[in-house]
């Protein structure tokens, strides 16, 4: 259950996860020490997953955001080539989805080369995948992994 505090806590991670406890504290109206053991316990329970840093994409040399769909001949439910496409150094995510195709991957390249190259090469290597379909990213409008959360309503 999250409580009108713990999705304060939250959100306010969600902004900025390096922000001291001191100040979280304060912008929650508790005491440093209660926060602390509230974050840790969100920690705990898997609700806080972990903390990481947003790269800028071009400035670490993957400017290229490309979305693949992926079609394979692996029977529903097996989950062989979710992993084996989890294990491509440039994936960032592979979602299994539902309708024509199987998986819906996102993936960064240098340029349109590199992006080649995966496809070939790293994708090309997975028996199991029968198709594929690439849409290249123009531009992003907004991109983020902030989750909006809210209180749950306690039952009645």
């Amino acid at each position: 259950m999250i409580d009108e505090i713990d999705a304060k806590i939250l959100n306010i991670l969600g902004r900025d996860a390096r922000l001291p406890n001191v100040e979280i504290a304060r912008q929650v109206g508790m005491a440093p020490s209660a926060v602390l053991e509230r974050i840790r316990k969100l920690e705990t329970r898997g609700v806080v997953q972990g903390y990481a840093p947003r790269l800028n994409p071009q400035a670490v040399g993957l400017g290229l955001l490309a979305f693949i769909f992926i079609r394979t001949d692996e029977r529903v439910g097996v989950g062989r080539t979710a992993s084996l496409l989890a294990k491509v150094r440039q994936v960032q995510e592979v979602h299994h989805i539902a309708g024509e195709d199987c998986y819906l991957v996102k993936v960064r390249a240098a340029d349109t080369e590199d992006l080649g190259r995966l496809l070939r090469d790293d994708f090309g290597r997975i028996k199991a995948i029968r198709s594929t379909r690439t849409t290249i990213v123009l531009e992003t409008i907004k991109e983020t992994a902030i989750l909006p959360v809210t209180a749950e309503e306690k039952a009645k």
